[in-house]
């Protein structure tokens, strides 16, 4: 399927690895000019040019989008590259393993700056230009964990609830600019990060080296799902592409769970 992204120029925040830099990978097989961002120019060029090597397109940004410095000078850098961005993907994030009775307060707000705050920062400096293209894709990156939250992580689970009201908000806000703005909710996904911790557990639990036997015992333990397994880097990206495409008009506002049905929920 001919998802019409070519030459249609894309910011995906934190894709120098992991999730974001399937998305980046996803995104320039269907002809996307992707800019790669991170906070280490080393890891994200690696990325640039393994899409440049592959046939596709790709630029390299680096900063820090916790400041409004940080996030003036990638944006800055993108416009003055591409003259213009029409999609926008928030991928970038953190946690801290914390609990309620490990976590203080400051915590709170760090995580809450770095997974929120950092996408307002991005959401109003590249918004007006994309309203003067008269077209635009918004997507945020969310959490099975913001609509099914466990005891663990609760302040990095807060932030992502927050993406999903975020978004119905600014998709309102938006109101018939030609700019959509959606959010998609991973499981838990095998990540090559992902796959390192739970090797990690593994040696603890007594699960064994094969990743098939700790695939199989990490979903049962932290992500039981009638798929029966963990997620796949790119499947959460195919999902982006498509909303990120002018094929996905009419889907706005939208929570698009992919979570091999993880999450206990009608919608």
């Amino acid at each position: 399927m001919d998802l019409h992204l070519r030459d249609k120029r894309v910011l995906i925040t934190g894709s120098s690895s992991g999730l974001g830099a399937a998305i980046a990978k996803a995104l320039a097989k269907e002809g996307a000019i992707t800019i790669i961002h991170g906070r280490r120019e080393e890891q994200a060029s690696k990325v640039a040019q393994e899409i440049n090597q592959d046939g596709g397109k790709a630029f390299v940004v680096t900063g820090d989008l916790t400041t409004n410095e940080g996030a003036n000078q990638v944006v800055e850098k993108v416009l003055s590259t591409l003259d213009g961005v029409e999609i926008l993907v928030n991928n970038a994030g953190s946690y801290e393993d914390r609990s309620w009775t490990t976590s203080q307060p400051e915590g709170w707000a760090e995580v809450y700056n770095a997974n929120v705050i950092s996408m307002v920062r991005l959401i109003q400096l590249l918004v007006p230009q994309m309203k003067h293209l008269g077209w635009g894709r918004i997507i945020q990156i969310a959490s099975g964990l913001a609509t099914q939250p466990n005891a663990s992580l609760p302040d990095y689970q807060a932030t992502k609830a927050a993406v999903l009201n975020m978004t119905v908000s600014l998709a309102k806000e938006l109101f018939q600019t030609g700019i959509t703005v959606n959010t998609v909710s991973p499981g838990l996904i095998a990540t090559e990060g992902a796959k390192n911790i739970f090797h990690q557990i593994a040696l603890h639990k007594g699960w064994g080296k094969d990743w098939a036997e700790i695939e199989k015992h990490a979903m049962q333990e932290y992500w039981p799902n009638p798929t029966g397994r963990l997620g796949r880097p790119e499947e959460i990206a195919n999902m982006i592409a498509y909303l990120a495409s002018p094929l996905a008009d009419y889907i706005n506002g939208a929570n698009i769970r992919v979570d091999g049905g993880g999450v206990g929920a009608i919608n």
